[in-house]
């Protein structure tokens, strides 16, 4: 009996390691909540208005039983990479699709990163969970100075804490997201966060302002501390123009209430993947016929579609949602004109209506937040 670990098959072997850590909170959990209460947060925990997704266990049951899943293949090569020049001062938004949720945004002299991931896996461990199939499309070496990182929600394939690091430690960005994460980042070690609740916004120095705006999903990085940091998603707005970053997200309201409050957008991102079986995932993940949804909802801007073709973490194939998209756009002529689904290293320019006007070199934005 001494023996039997060594007999276990190598998965099994992984996975009886990796429990025991996940089951101690070894990888950090907000606590000592003060935040106002609201229709999404009940005083320990945050939620969707009207409770939406919630799920029983025989429903992770039966996904388990019916989930299907699409082998993908062991590596995929991208057509193209990019590499991202220093600044971008044109009267123009570039947006470079790294991977995932991951989008380099050039604008206003500003370089954003949306939901960093440059790592193998989007995993507590390094030897286990989802794991890349193709690279991302800007080397990290190639990448310019980065001078804030929009992070939607606590999940591993968003907030990559061994990207962050490294960001951290070459450039020390701002990083901006949900109440409830700044406690968590700050025992990993950063020292430039701001946290946001729904409909808040950080105005930067540059004339940049970040606003958090609702999503319909939810937040989890171990067995405990469910939904006790906020998800959301961004709009970053200043006098030339507006981009919008859905995060990850069901189709809701939220996206005709976004464009009310905070819109015109110039650019959008959505996500279109990890959305099959469609009947677990819906609520918590678009596919393309949901982002199609809200991209009129927004007014049809430019964008860019993300959350497909790097990670396995539906049970649909690497090339589903792109085609999914395909075959919608083909079916709306110019009605979908405007809806990019690209590869990895792909660039798009949004050119903007707003005035030119003389942006700043200061990269050290102040760190406050209003309503």
């Amino acid at each position: 009996m001494r023996f039997w670990f060594h007999r276990l098959p190598i998965k099994m072997k992984r996975l009886l390691l990796v429990v025991p850590l996940i089951l101690v909170g070894g990888f950090g959990m907000a606590s000592d909540f003060d935040y106002p209460l609201s229709d999404h947060f009940d005083g320990e925990r945050f939620f969707n208005p009207g409770n939406v997704g919630q799920k029983k266990f025989s429903d992770f049951v039966r996904v388990l039983r019916e989930r299907n899943k699409k082998p993908w293949p062991d590596w995929l090569e991208n057509a193209k990479e990019a590499s991202p020049k220093p600044r971008n001062d044109e009267n123009t938004i570039q947006l470079t699709y790294v991977n995932h949720a991951t989008v380099l945004i050039q604008f206003q002299g500003r370089n954003i990163l949306t939901d960093p991931i440059w790592s193998e896996r989007c995993s507590p461990v390094s030897f286990a969970g989802p794991k890349r199939h193709r690279a991302p499309g800007v080397a990290f070496d190639r990448l310019p100075v980065i001078h804030a990182v929009l992070i939607s929600h606590n999940h591993y394939d968003h907030l990559d804490l061994p990207t962050l690091r490294r960001l951290h430690q070459r450039d020390r960005p701002l990083i901006i997201a949900g109440i409830g994460t700044r406690p968590f980042l700050e025992a990993e070690g950063f020292d430039r966060v701001v946290e946001l609740d729904w409909w808040q916004k950080h105005e930067s120095e540059s004339g940049v302002a970040f606003h958090f705006v609702p999503a319909q999903h939810w937040s989890k990085r171990n067995f405990f501390g469910q939904n006790e940091m906020l998800w959301g998603g961004f709009v970053i707005k200043s006098p030339r123009g507006g981009i919008f970053f859905a995060g990850d997200t069901g189709y809701g309201k939220h996206f005709g209430e976004v464009n009310t409050r905070l819109g015109p957008f110039d650019a959008a991102l959505l996500p279109i993947g990890a959305y099959k079986p469609v009947w677990f995932m819906e609520n918590f993940h678009m596919g393309p016929s949901d982002a199609v949804q809200a991209f009129h909802d927004l007014n049809r801007p430019v964008t860019l579609a993300i959350h497909h073709g790097t990670f396995p973490l539906g049970a649909e194939g690497h090339e589903d949602a792109h085609q999914d998209l395909l075959a919608l756009k083909e079916a709306a002529g110019d009605g979908l004109k405007n809806f990019h689904a690209v590869g990895n290293g792909s660039v798009l320019k949004v050119p903007l209506k707003g005035p030119l006007t003389q942006s700043t070199d200061n990269v050290n934005d102040s760190i406050n937040a209003s309503k």
